[in-house]
Protein backbone atom coordinates (compact mmCIF):
# COMPACT_ATOMS: atom_id res chain seq x y z
CA UNK A 1 0.00 0.00 0.00
CA UNK A 2 3.13 2.57 0.51
CA UNK A 3 3.52 2.56 -3.15
CA UNK A 4 0.31 4.49 -4.26
CA UNK A 5 0.42 7.51 -4.83
CA UNK A 6 -2.27 9.67 -3.39
CA UNK A 7 -5.30 11.12 -5.21
CA UNK A 8 -3.69 14.39 -5.92
CA UNK A 9 -0.84 12.65 -8.47
CA UNK A 10 -3.54 10.14 -9.96
CA UNK A 11 -5.91 11.04 -12.39
CA UNK A 12 -7.19 7.08 -12.49
CA UNK A 13 -6.36 3.98 -10.68
CA UNK A 14 -5.15 1.59 -13.59
CA UNK A 15 -5.43 -1.75 -13.73
CA UNK A 16 -2.01 -2.91 -12.67
CA UNK A 17 -2.45 -0.87 -9.59
CA UNK A 18 -1.97 -2.71 -6.20
CA UNK A 19 -5.08 -0.92 -5.24
CA UNK A 20 -7.67 -1.60 -8.41
CA UNK A 21 -6.23 -5.57 -7.63
CA UNK A 22 -7.17 -5.23 -4.08
CA UNK A 23 -10.57 -4.20 -4.47
CA UNK A 24 -11.20 -6.32 -7.42
CA UNK A 25 -10.13 -9.37 -5.15
CA UNK A 26 -12.94 -7.66 -2.46
CA UNK A 27 -15.63 -7.44 -4.87
CA UNK A 28 -15.11 -11.34 -5.92
CA UNK A 29 -14.87 -12.27 -2.35
CA UNK A 30 -18.30 -11.18 -1.52
CA UNK A 31 -20.06 -11.40 -4.24
CA UNK A 32 -20.19 -7.78 -5.33
CA UNK A 33 -20.79 -6.54 -8.85
CA UNK A 34 -20.59 -3.62 -10.90
CA UNK A 35 -19.75 -2.23 -14.42
CA UNK A 36 -16.66 -0.83 -13.62
CA UNK A 37 -15.29 -4.15 -12.26
CA UNK A 38 -16.99 -6.70 -14.22
CA UNK A 39 -18.68 -4.64 -17.54
CA UNK A 40 -17.80 -4.47 -21.12
CA UNK A 41 -14.88 -2.13 -20.37
CA UNK A 42 -13.62 -4.12 -17.54
CA UNK A 43 -10.14 -3.89 -18.25
CA UNK A 44 -9.85 -0.08 -18.65
CA UNK A 45 -8.29 2.17 -15.29
CA UNK A 46 -10.80 3.47 -12.67
CA UNK A 47 -11.44 7.17 -11.86
CA UNK A 48 -10.98 8.31 -8.80
CA UNK A 49 -14.72 8.61 -8.21
CA UNK A 50 -15.61 4.91 -9.85
CA UNK A 51 -13.29 3.60 -7.18
CA UNK A 52 -15.07 5.46 -4.35
CA UNK A 53 -18.77 3.56 -5.91
CA UNK A 54 -16.66 0.30 -5.35
CA UNK A 55 -15.67 0.92 -2.17
CA UNK A 56 -19.03 2.07 -1.02
CA UNK A 57 -20.95 -1.10 -2.89
CA UNK A 58 -18.41 -3.12 -0.42
CA UNK A 59 -19.58 -1.47 2.49
CA UNK A 60 -23.16 -2.02 1.58
CA UNK A 61 -22.56 -5.72 1.26
CA UNK A 62 -20.85 -5.98 4.87
CA UNK A 63 -23.47 -3.91 6.43
CA UNK A 64 -26.59 -5.66 4.95
CA UNK A 65 -24.63 -9.08 5.65
CA UNK A 66 -22.76 -8.32 8.87
CA UNK A 67 -24.71 -10.42 11.12
CA UNK A 68 -23.99 -14.22 8.73
CA UNK A 69 -20.97 -12.60 7.88
CA UNK A 70 -19.74 -12.13 11.48
CA UNK A 71 -20.74 -15.08 12.43
CA UNK A 72 -19.36 -17.75 9.58
CA UNK A 73 -15.95 -15.55 8.55
CA UNK A 74 -15.33 -13.32 10.75
CA UNK A 75 -11.46 -12.88 11.23
CA UNK A 76 -11.63 -12.69 6.89
CA UNK A 77 -13.89 -10.19 7.59
CA UNK A 78 -12.08 -8.20 10.48
CA UNK A 79 -8.60 -8.36 8.23
CA UNK A 80 -10.51 -6.86 4.87
CA UNK A 81 -12.34 -4.23 6.95
CA UNK A 82 -8.80 -3.02 8.19
CA UNK A 83 -7.78 -2.95 4.02
CA UNK A 84 -10.84 -1.10 3.21
CA UNK A 85 -9.57 1.18 5.59
CA UNK A 86 -6.11 1.47 4.73
CA UNK A 87 -7.69 2.01 0.64
CA UNK A 88 -10.00 4.86 2.39
CA UNK A 89 -7.13 6.68 3.43
CA UNK A 90 -5.01 6.86 0.56
CA UNK A 91 -7.44 7.96 -1.07
CA UNK A 92 -9.03 10.12 1.28
CA UNK A 93 -9.94 13.15 -0.43
CA UNK A 94 -12.74 10.94 -2.89
CA UNK A 95 -15.31 11.12 -0.13
CA UNK A 96 -16.15 11.51 3.75
CA UNK A 97 -18.97 9.33 3.82
CA UNK A 98 -16.44 6.12 3.32
CA UNK A 99 -15.14 7.73 6.94
CA UNK A 100 -17.95 7.52 8.40
CA UNK A 101 -19.68 4.11 7.09
CA UNK A 102 -16.17 2.59 7.90
CA UNK A 103 -16.20 4.04 11.44
CA UNK A 104 -19.42 1.96 11.92
CA UNK A 105 -17.67 -1.11 10.36
CA UNK A 106 -15.14 -0.74 13.43
CA UNK A 107 -17.78 -0.40 15.97
CA UNK A 108 -19.78 -3.09 14.87
CA UNK A 109 -16.85 -5.68 14.80
CA UNK A 110 -15.95 -4.08 18.39
CA UNK A 111 -19.43 -5.18 19.41
CA UNK A 112 -19.09 -8.58 17.78
CA UNK A 113 -15.43 -8.97 19.91
CA UNK A 114 -17.38 -8.39 23.18
CA UNK A 115 -20.39 -10.87 22.60
CA UNK A 116 -17.93 -13.55 21.43
CA UNK A 117 -18.41 -16.49 23.40
CA UNK A 118 -14.99 -17.55 22.80
CA UNK A 119 -12.31 -17.37 19.91
CA UNK A 120 -14.21 -19.47 17.80
CA UNK A 121 -17.79 -19.34 19.09
CA UNK A 122 -20.23 -16.67 19.28
CA UNK A 123 -23.06 -17.20 21.74
CA UNK A 124 -26.43 -15.48 21.35
CA UNK A 125 -29.77 -15.74 23.33
CA UNK A 126 -33.57 -14.85 23.20
CA UNK A 127 -36.19 -14.73 25.73
CA UNK A 128 -40.04 -14.35 25.42
CA UNK A 129 -42.76 -13.84 27.21
CA UNK A 130 -45.97 -13.15 25.27
CA UNK A 131 -49.56 -13.35 26.75
CA UNK A 132 -52.41 -14.78 24.29
CA UNK A 133 -55.74 -15.07 23.59
CA UNK A 134 -58.91 -15.37 21.31
CA UNK A 135 -62.34 -15.62 20.75
CA UNK A 136 -63.47 -18.35 22.92
CA UNK A 137 -60.30 -18.94 24.82
CA UNK A 138 -58.91 -17.68 27.89
CA UNK A 139 -55.96 -15.45 28.26
CA UNK A 140 -52.81 -17.88 28.30
CA UNK A 141 -48.87 -17.29 28.63
CA UNK A 142 -46.52 -18.36 26.79
CA UNK A 143 -41.96 -18.52 27.14
CA UNK A 144 -39.24 -19.84 25.66
CA UNK A 145 -35.68 -18.88 26.13
CA UNK A 146 -33.05 -20.29 23.39
CA UNK A 147 -29.30 -19.94 23.11
CA UNK A 148 -27.09 -20.05 19.59
CA UNK A 149 -23.53 -21.23 20.10
CA UNK A 150 -22.90 -20.38 16.73
CA UNK A 151 -18.60 -21.67 16.38
CA UNK A 152 -16.45 -21.21 12.87
CA UNK A 153 -12.95 -22.88 12.88
CA UNK A 154 -12.06 -22.05 9.92
CA UNK A 155 -14.04 -18.90 8.88
CA UNK A 156 -15.59 -20.75 5.94
CA UNK A 157 -17.48 -22.80 8.12
CA UNK A 158 -20.27 -22.71 10.45
CA UNK A 159 -21.47 -25.30 13.73
CA UNK A 160 -24.97 -24.27 14.92
CA UNK A 161 -26.02 -25.80 18.23
CA UNK A 162 -29.48 -24.41 19.45
CA UNK A 163 -31.04 -25.36 23.23
CA UNK A 164 -34.13 -24.29 24.25
CA UNK A 165 -36.31 -24.53 26.86
CA UNK A 166 -40.30 -23.08 27.87
CA UNK A 167 -43.59 -23.11 30.08
CA UNK A 168 -45.12 -25.82 27.34
CA UNK A 169 -47.54 -22.84 27.34
CA UNK A 170 -50.34 -22.86 24.45
CA UNK A 171 -51.97 -20.28 22.51
CA UNK A 172 -55.53 -19.96 21.25
CA UNK A 173 -54.92 -21.54 17.97
CA UNK A 174 -53.44 -24.43 19.23
CA UNK A 175 -55.83 -24.92 21.88
CA UNK A 176 -58.94 -25.28 19.61
CA UNK A 177 -56.90 -27.60 17.45
CA UNK A 178 -55.87 -29.79 20.39
CA UNK A 179 -60.05 -30.02 20.70
CA UNK A 180 -59.64 -32.44 16.98
CA UNK A 181 -56.66 -34.19 17.38
CA UNK A 182 -54.62 -31.07 16.20
CA UNK A 183 -54.07 -31.90 13.19
CA UNK A 184 -53.70 -28.14 11.36
CA UNK A 185 -53.18 -26.67 15.19
CA UNK A 186 -50.09 -24.58 15.56
CA UNK A 187 -47.66 -27.74 16.26
CA UNK A 188 -50.00 -29.52 13.88
CA UNK A 189 -49.97 -33.31 13.20
CA UNK A 190 -50.58 -32.87 9.15
CA UNK A 191 -49.69 -29.54 8.76
CA UNK A 192 -49.29 -26.39 10.42
CA UNK A 193 -52.29 -23.86 10.62
CA UNK A 194 -50.80 -20.84 12.11
CA UNK A 195 -50.77 -19.73 15.78
CA UNK A 196 -47.58 -18.69 17.49
CA UNK A 197 -44.39 -19.89 17.20
CA UNK A 198 -43.29 -19.99 20.99
CA UNK A 199 -45.62 -22.48 22.11
CA UNK A 200 -45.38 -26.06 23.69
CA UNK A 201 -41.73 -25.58 24.33
CA UNK A 202 -40.90 -28.61 27.09
CA UNK A 203 -39.50 -26.82 30.41
CA UNK A 204 -36.73 -29.27 30.50
CA UNK A 205 -33.31 -28.02 28.28
CA UNK A 206 -33.26 -29.46 24.69
CA UNK A 207 -31.35 -29.50 21.97
CA UNK A 208 -33.15 -28.06 19.40
CA UNK A 209 -30.58 -27.61 16.23
CA UNK A 210 -27.47 -29.11 15.61
CA UNK A 211 -25.78 -29.28 12.31
CA UNK A 212 -22.69 -27.88 10.35
CA UNK A 213 -22.04 -26.11 7.28
CA UNK A 214 -18.96 -25.74 5.52
CA UNK A 215 -18.36 -23.72 2.49
CA UNK A 216 -17.07 -25.95 -0.31
CA UNK A 217 -16.15 -23.77 -2.48
CA UNK A 218 -17.20 -22.62 -6.57
CA UNK A 219 -20.33 -21.56 -5.01
CA UNK A 220 -21.27 -24.81 -3.31
CA UNK A 221 -22.11 -24.94 0.80
CA UNK A 222 -23.54 -28.38 2.07
CA UNK A 223 -24.65 -28.73 5.79
CA UNK A 224 -25.17 -32.13 7.87
CA UNK A 225 -26.21 -32.80 11.25
CA UNK A 226 -28.49 -34.91 13.52
CA UNK A 227 -31.18 -31.98 14.35
CA UNK A 228 -31.53 -29.75 11.41
CA UNK A 229 -34.88 -27.79 10.45
CA UNK A 230 -35.81 -27.03 6.60
CA UNK A 231 -36.66 -23.24 7.54
CA UNK A 232 -33.05 -22.54 8.13
CA UNK A 233 -32.16 -23.37 4.07
CA UNK A 234 -35.71 -23.43 2.46
CA UNK A 235 -38.58 -20.63 1.92
CA UNK A 236 -36.53 -17.83 3.18
CA UNK A 237 -38.24 -13.83 2.82
CA UNK A 238 -36.13 -10.95 3.98
CA UNK A 239 -39.36 -9.72 5.62
CA UNK A 240 -41.08 -12.69 7.36
CA UNK A 241 -38.51 -15.57 8.44
CA UNK A 242 -38.55 -16.31 11.72
CA UNK A 243 -40.01 -15.60 15.49
CA UNK A 244 -36.64 -14.28 16.30
CA UNK A 245 -36.16 -11.61 13.68
CA UNK A 246 -39.60 -10.41 12.94
CA UNK A 247 -43.36 -12.14 13.05
CA UNK A 248 -44.37 -14.48 16.00
CA UNK A 249 -47.29 -16.22 13.74
CA UNK A 250 -46.55 -19.15 11.89
CA UNK A 251 -48.93 -17.66 9.22
CA UNK A 252 -46.18 -15.51 7.93
CA UNK A 253 -42.63 -17.47 8.17
CA UNK A 254 -43.19 -20.10 6.27
CA UNK A 255 -45.38 -22.00 3.56
CA UNK A 256 -47.01 -24.71 5.28
CA UNK A 257 -47.21 -27.19 2.66
CA UNK A 258 -43.75 -26.75 1.59
CA UNK A 259 -42.22 -26.52 5.33
CA UNK A 260 -43.53 -29.41 6.59
CA UNK A 261 -44.40 -28.91 10.32
CA UNK A 262 -43.84 -32.35 11.46
CA UNK A 263 -40.46 -32.11 10.56
CA UNK A 264 -39.56 -28.79 10.95
CA UNK A 265 -40.51 -28.33 14.53
CA UNK A 266 -38.41 -31.37 15.89
CA UNK A 267 -35.92 -31.54 13.19
CA UNK A 268 -34.34 -34.50 12.10
CA UNK A 269 -31.04 -36.09 10.47
CA UNK A 270 -30.27 -34.63 7.57
CA UNK A 271 -28.39 -32.72 4.87
CA UNK A 272 -28.90 -29.82 2.73
CA UNK A 273 -26.81 -28.72 -0.47
CA UNK A 274 -26.95 -25.13 -2.04
CA UNK A 275 -25.48 -23.61 -5.03
CA UNK A 276 -24.99 -20.33 -5.60
CA UNK A 277 -23.12 -19.64 -9.35
CA UNK A 278 -20.97 -16.20 -8.90
CA UNK A 279 -21.84 -15.22 -12.44
CA UNK A 280 -25.45 -15.97 -12.63
CA UNK A 281 -28.62 -14.21 -10.27
CA UNK A 282 -29.90 -18.07 -9.27
CA UNK A 283 -29.49 -20.55 -6.26
CA UNK A 284 -30.12 -23.93 -5.87
CA UNK A 285 -30.88 -25.89 -3.06
CA UNK A 286 -31.92 -29.47 -2.03
CA UNK A 287 -32.31 -30.86 1.01
CA UNK A 288 -33.97 -33.96 2.91
CA UNK A 289 -34.44 -34.11 6.68
CA UNK A 290 -35.76 -37.49 8.61
CA UNK A 291 -37.86 -36.15 12.04
CA UNK A 292 -37.32 -39.94 13.20
CA UNK A 293 -34.09 -41.00 11.92
CA UNK A 294 -33.40 -42.04 15.70
CA UNK A 295 -36.53 -44.01 16.41
CA UNK A 296 -36.61 -46.82 13.54
CA UNK A 297 -38.94 -49.35 14.56
CA UNK A 298 -41.37 -46.55 16.16
CA UNK A 299 -44.88 -47.20 15.63
CA UNK A 300 -47.86 -47.18 14.09
CA UNK A 301 -45.75 -46.62 11.45
CA UNK A 302 -41.83 -47.45 10.70
CA UNK A 303 -39.06 -44.49 11.37
CA UNK A 304 -35.80 -44.58 10.66
CA UNK A 305 -33.49 -42.42 8.27
CA UNK A 306 -35.88 -42.75 5.15
CA UNK A 307 -39.14 -43.74 6.83
CA UNK A 308 -41.67 -41.82 8.29
CA UNK A 309 -41.65 -38.92 9.03
CA UNK A 310 -39.56 -37.25 6.18
CA UNK A 311 -39.00 -34.47 3.75
CA UNK A 312 -37.15 -33.76 0.75
CA UNK A 313 -37.38 -30.34 -1.15
CA UNK A 314 -36.02 -28.65 -4.04
CA UNK A 315 -35.85 -25.17 -4.51
CA UNK A 316 -34.28 -22.45 -7.41
CA UNK A 317 -34.40 -19.02 -6.50
CA UNK A 318 -34.04 -16.32 -9.10
CA UNK A 319 -33.12 -12.65 -8.61
CA UNK A 320 -35.06 -10.10 -10.94
CA UNK A 321 -32.88 -7.15 -9.61
CA UNK A 322 -31.39 -6.94 -6.08
CA UNK A 323 -34.47 -5.90 -4.81
CA UNK A 324 -36.99 -8.51 -6.48
CA UNK A 325 -36.56 -11.88 -5.51
CA UNK A 326 -38.21 -15.36 -6.57
CA UNK A 327 -38.22 -18.63 -5.13
CA UNK A 328 -39.91 -21.96 -6.94
CA UNK A 329 -40.26 -25.20 -4.14
CA UNK A 330 -40.84 -28.50 -4.74
CA UNK A 331 -41.58 -30.81 -1.69
CA UNK A 332 -42.22 -34.64 -1.01
CA UNK A 333 -42.57 -35.88 2.70
CA UNK A 334 -44.68 -38.99 4.42
CA UNK A 335 -46.17 -37.58 7.58
CA UNK A 336 -47.45 -40.02 9.55
CA UNK A 337 -48.36 -42.53 6.55
CA UNK A 338 -49.91 -40.04 4.27
CA UNK A 339 -48.07 -39.38 1.12
CA UNK A 340 -47.69 -35.46 0.26
CA UNK A 341 -46.58 -33.93 -2.69
CA UNK A 342 -46.45 -30.19 -3.06
CA UNK A 343 -45.40 -26.94 -4.94
CA UNK A 344 -44.73 -23.44 -4.37
CA UNK A 345 -43.49 -19.70 -5.25
CA UNK A 346 -42.10 -17.40 -2.69
CA UNK A 347 -41.90 -13.95 -4.38
CA UNK A 348 -40.95 -10.74 -2.58
CA UNK A 349 -40.37 -7.27 -3.67
CA UNK A 350 -38.11 -4.17 -1.35
CA UNK A 351 -39.94 -1.43 -2.68
CA UNK A 352 -37.70 0.62 -0.69
CA UNK A 353 -35.76 0.68 2.73
CA UNK A 354 -39.51 1.22 4.15
CA UNK A 355 -42.17 -0.65 2.43
CA UNK A 356 -41.99 -3.71 0.82
CA UNK A 357 -44.63 -6.62 -1.03
CA UNK A 358 -43.89 -10.54 -0.33
CA UNK A 359 -46.13 -13.60 -1.01
CA UNK A 360 -46.51 -17.55 -0.74
CA UNK A 361 -48.73 -19.39 -2.36
CA UNK A 362 -48.48 -23.38 -2.31
CA UNK A 363 -51.07 -26.19 -3.78
CA UNK A 364 -50.11 -29.76 -2.31
CA UNK A 365 -51.53 -33.42 -2.57
CA UNK A 366 -51.97 -35.34 0.71
CA UNK A 367 -53.41 -39.08 0.08
CA UNK A 368 -53.11 -42.15 2.14
CA UNK A 369 -54.58 -44.68 4.99
CA UNK A 370 -54.09 -41.97 8.15
CA UNK A 371 -53.00 -43.53 11.24
CA UNK A 372 -54.16 -41.10 13.02
CA UNK A 373 -58.04 -40.38 11.60
CA UNK A 374 -58.12 -44.53 10.70
CA UNK A 375 -58.96 -43.55 7.30
CA UNK A 376 -58.09 -42.81 3.73
CA UNK A 377 -57.53 -39.06 2.74
CA UNK A 378 -57.42 -37.72 -0.73
CA UNK A 379 -57.07 -33.61 -0.08
CA UNK A 380 -55.22 -31.07 -2.40
CA UNK A 381 -55.11 -28.14 -0.11
CA UNK A 382 -53.96 -24.95 -1.02
CA UNK A 383 -52.43 -22.15 0.84
CA UNK A 384 -51.86 -18.44 -0.47
CA UNK A 385 -51.89 -14.61 -0.22
CA UNK A 386 -52.84 -12.37 -2.94
CA UNK A 387 -50.04 -10.08 -1.32
CA UNK A 388 -48.81 -8.38 1.66
CA UNK A 389 -47.54 -4.86 2.63
CA UNK A 390 -45.05 -4.84 4.91
CA UNK A 391 -43.52 -1.46 6.26
CA UNK A 392 -40.30 -1.28 7.91
CA UNK A 393 -39.34 0.70 11.08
Amino acid sequence: MGKIQSVAELSDIRTTDHAFQTLQALANRYGVKTNYLDGPDKNRALTRFEFAAVLNQLLNKLLEAQDDIYSTQYNTVKEDVATLKRLQNVYGTITNDLATRLSSLDKQISGFEKRQFSTTTNLSGQLVGIATGGTRARITGVDRLRLDLNTSFSGRDLLLTQLEAGDNGQDAVGRAQNRRQNLLGTTGLLAGGGGLDYVEVPGAVTLSKLYYTIQAGAGFSFAIGPRLAPRDFIDANSFANGSDRNFSSSFFMNNPLIVQNQVDRPGGAGAVLTWKPDNLPLAFRGLYVAADAKNPNSSPVRGGLFGDRYQGSLELEYSLSKDIVTRFQFTRAAINNIDIFAGGINAEWAISRQFAVFGRYGIGSYSGFSTLLGRNLDLTPKRGRSGQLFVIL
